[in-house]
This record gives C-alpha cells, sequence and structure tokens, in this order.
C-alpha cells in the first residue's frame, strides 16, 4: 500500500513540480535496503515516515543550495552503462516471473532474495521447473507487443493508439483465465498481481514525529535524502538521453520536485521516492511525449486501484514479466555495447565496468561509484601522459625543447610534468612557457622550481615564459638568476 500510494504522488505531485518532460518518480529498488534498514533502526513504520518527510525537506534545501550540478559530472559512459546495466537485471529478474517462479516477489531487485537465494540461483531454480502456462503467456504477450511495433500497425489511423503494453497484458488475463483448471497449463493463484485491499484501514499508516530529536532520527532522514538525491540526478540525466528531443532537466528544479513529493508521500503513508528509469523508459517507449504523460501515470494508477481492483488481481505475472523483458531489452540492447566499444577503451572500459557490478549486485550507486573510478582512473593516466603540449614541428637539433603547460594544470599533473622533466637529457636547452595556463597549481610550481634548481648539476639551461613563481622564495630568486632570455 505505501508503494502504491509513493506511485501515485511520485506521478502527480512530483510530475506536477518536476521540470522533467518525460521523467517518471515512484518507489525505487535502490532505497530498499534503506527502508529496511530505517524501520529496524527507529523501531516502527511511522516514525520511519516522519523520517521520510524531514528527507523531503533537505531535498529542498539541497536544491537551495543547487546541488544539482552533480548531475553534470557524470561521465556519458557511465549513465550508459547504468541504464545498459539496469536493463540487464531487469531481463534477470523477471525471467524467473516468466517461466512461473514466484518465489520472489515481483518488483524485488535486489541481488539477495527475500526466499534466500540470489538473482543468479533464482534464475537456475527458475529454469529447472518452468510452468508451462506462465511460459506460454509470457511468449504470446511478446510476440504481440513485437507484433504493434511493426510499421504496419503504427501507420493504421486507430490501432497505433492502443499501447501495444497494455493489449499484451489484456491478451495475458483472457489467457490465464482459460488456463484454469486445466492440468498443465494452469499457472495457479500465486502468480497473479497482489494488489492489498483498500478496504483495510489497517494497511494505511500516517507519520509519527516523536523521535525528532534522536540521533538515529536524523541519520535516517539524511541517508534517504542524500540516497535518493543522487539516485534521482542519475535518473535525471539518463531520462535526458532517452528523451528523443534531447530536452534538458533543470537539475536544481527536480531536487525541489523531489522533496516535496517526498513530504507528501510521507505525510500521506507512502515510501521515499526517487526518479526512477525503468518507469521513466516505459513512459518514452510507450510514446510519452510530454510531462503530462507522467501526471497522468499516477492518475491512472490511482484510479485502476480504487476502480478495477478486481480485474488487476487478475493479471498474470507473466504477462508483467513479457512487458518488462522488452523495457529491459530496449535499455541493454546489443547495438548499444557495439556502439561504446567503437568509441575506444577510455569509454568502453567505465561502461563495462558499470554494467558488470550492477548485474553481479544490483546495486545501482556501487555500479555508477565503480564506472566514476574506471574514469577518473584514465583522467589521471591522461594527466600523467600529456600533461603538457609538445610541438614536435617547433624543435630542431641545437634548438631548446619548448614545453607549453594547458590552460589549467592541477596537482592530478604532477606525476606527468615530473617524469617529463627527469627525462629531459642532460645538456639540453628547455623553455617551459606558461602563457597558456589559467591556474597553475602550486604544487605543479613546486616541482618545476625544484627542477630549475637542479638545472645547473645537469648542465641544463632553462628558460621561463609567463611563468611566475611564488613571491618571496627560494625557488624564485634561483629561477631568476638561472632563467635566460
Amino acid at each position: 500500500m505505501a508503494g502504491l500510494i509513493a506511485g501515485v504522488i511520485g506521478g502527480i505531485a512530483v510530475g506536477l513540480a518536476s521540470g522533467s518532460s518525460l521523467g517518471v518518480s515512484g518507489p525505487a529498488a535502490g532505497l530498499t535496503a534503506i527502508v529496511s534498514m530505517g524501520i529496524a533502526e527507529l523501531g516502527s513504520f511511522e516514525l520511519f515516515l516522519g523520517a521520510v518527510v524531514v528527507a523531503g525537506v533537505l531535498q529542498i534545501l539541497l536544491g537551495v543550495l543547487r546541488a544539482g550540478i552533480i548531475a553534470y559530472y557524470f561521465p556519458s559512459s557511465v549513465i550508459k552503462g547504468m541504464l545498459a546495466g539496469i536493463g540487464i537485471i531487469i531481463i534477470l529478474k523477471q525471467i524467473p516471473h516468466a517461466l512461473g517462479d514466484d518465489k520472489d516477489p515481483m518488483g524485488d531487485e535486489s541481488f539477495d532474495q527475500p526466499d534466500k537465494l540470489n538473482t543468479f540461483q533464482e534464475l537456475w531454480s527458475a529454469l529447472q521447473d518452468p510452468n508451462l502456462g506462465a511460459v506460454i503467456i509470457t511468449l504470446v504477450c511478446l510476440a504481440v507487443m513485437l507484433l504493434w511495433e511493426r510499421p504496419f500497425i503504427q501507420r493504421n489511423t486507430w490501432l497505433r493508439y492502443i499501447p501495444g503494453p497494455l493489449l499484451a497484458v489484456g491478451v495475458g488475463i483472457v489467457m490465464a483465465a482459460s488456463f484454469v483448471g486445466h492440468a498443465v497449463l494452469a499457472i495457479g493463484a500465486d502468480h497473479y498481481v497482489p494488489l492489498p485491499d483498500l478496504s483495510d484501514a489497517s494497511s494505511f499508516s500516517f507519520p509519527s514525529f516523536a523521535a525528532i530529536t534522536q540521533g538515529a532520527f536524523w541519520s535516517v532522514a539524511v541517508t534517504i535524502a542524500v540516497v535518493a538525491s543522487i539516485e534521482t540526478l542519475l535518473c535525471v540525466e539518463a531520462t535526458d538521453k532517452l528523451d528523443p528531443h534531447k530536452r534538458t532537466t533543470p537539475a536544481d528544479r527536480e531536487l525541489y520536485a523531489q522533496g516535496a513529493g517526498n513530504i507528501v508521500s510521507g505525510l500521506l503513508g507512502g515510501l521515499p521516492l526517487t526518479q526512477v528509469i525503468v518507469r521513466s523508459s516505459a513512459n518514452i517507449q510507450s510514446g510519452g511525449r510530454t510531462k503530462l504523460s507522467t501526471i497522468l501515470h499516477g492518475v491512472w494508477l490511482a484510479l485502476c486501484v480504487i476502480t478495477i481492483a478486481g480485474l488487476l488481481r487478475m493479471v498474470p505475472l507473466a504477462s508483467l514479466a513479457a512487458v518488462l523483458l522488452l523495457v529491459g531489452y530496449k535499455l541493454a540492447k546489443p547495438s548499444l555495447f557495439k556502439a561504446i566499444w567503437a568509441q575506444g577503451l577510455p569509454q568502453f572500459v567505465p561502461f563495462l565496468a558499470t554494467v558488470g557490478f550492477m548485474a553481479f549486485t544490483n546495486d545501482l550507486l556501487s555500479g555508477v561509484a565503480l564506472g566514476l573510478a574506471m574514469a577518473f582512473l584514465h583522467i589521471l593516466w591522461k594527466n600523467y601522459k600529456v600533461p603538457f603540449h609538445y610541438d614536435p614541428h617547433r624543435y630542431k637539433p641545437g634548438m631548446p625543447i619548448y614545453i607549453e603547460l594547458s590552460e589549467d594544470v592541477t596537482f592530478l599533473n604532477k606525476a606527468g610534468i615530473k617524469r617529463a622533466l627527469n627525462e629531459i637529457p642532460d645538456g639540453a636547452r628547455v623553455v617551459i612557457d606558461g602563457g597558456r595556463s589559467v591556474d597553475l597549481d602550486p604544487d605543479v610550481r613546486e616541482i618545476i622550481d625544484d627542477f630549475v634548481t637542479t638545472t645547473s648539476e645537469r648542465g641544463i639551461r632553462v628558460q621561463m615564459m609567463n611563468l611566475p613563481a611564488a613571491p618571496g622564495t627560494a625557488q624564485a630568486a634561483a629561477r631568476t638568476m638561472l632563467a635566460e632570455s
């Protein structure tokens, strides 16, 4: 019930406040562990809901502080790796449901599952004893959706307005009903959507702030705010890349919207929410073009749960698995891997690291962190190899070695510049030009100064151009004595 409330709020409240054209918000699998930990630490779900409300306030504060700029520092290869990794997780998680194995609940994306099996153990278990009825429903639903994407369907004036996934779910309901009582094809009562009973008042909870003076309360609230914000910013970048019109979402406004959404969700008894790439990509793949599709997502969810709950309980999980298998495939198409490979190893390694780690841990943030680490290592290597510009056309035998420092020389360039200066042959003439440098890190300047103090021992003559030393230092005095015009 808390998840349904968060889904409705994520569609309507966040959709109205957000600047994203296609992003859809709701309860996120990445917060599952935090929800479990938070409830256990605070001792009740009501106190946890209070922490969700406070987390929303903190997210709005992050928006005020313009923390959304973090979104623009994620490399494209890592974002694409995150998309592909989520696609693979979806496929791995939905195959058991497609085979009729529902020991693990639909929607759980954690690696270690409630049924005490991990993702791959569950997959192997499902393959041992598939349910023929579920397999047939999955295959037929997949065939319906693929058929509905064919050009002759899309060109039809009326048929193109019928969503393929919705039609597939309808076909799944009819097939499951026709299999009832069949000795081989019947799929069992536990293979349908387990929608909660709205008439049960105990299904609803409301927040308590009794523990707001305790450190544990604030620890949970801050954790939710930070993790939900980072996951949202990652999904914002990913959704913008999937957007066929390539629109840009204002990141700070998104933090405001998510904060407002979590405040409302917590007050009404809903789970913490973020922008969710699975919902967003399904929105795009289904033909969504404006934020109205996001808002209507929440509206339809609320109306369906209220008016046709009985029909929803007739939906077989195999038909939903078929829908999600297609969503996962479109996120992790082989053509994406080929395209990133064609861009070279500097792009492919962080991409593959993100995909691989996510597939084996089902942890979005850790996968992205590993991808960022790989990208950062590549930056360090580049800074080590090429910390300056050396034009071979300007070098002639007997002429000085001309080194032009880059525009921004940071401490990351220390190792490369030190290596380059140490490799200058004895007796050479060197020109170090800092004319292009806008910012010269003191650590780098110190390395150059140290090099200048040792040049007399090696017979190296140095000419400095546009490279002032720190005033009043011994290195500055030595440079003045050794530099020549």
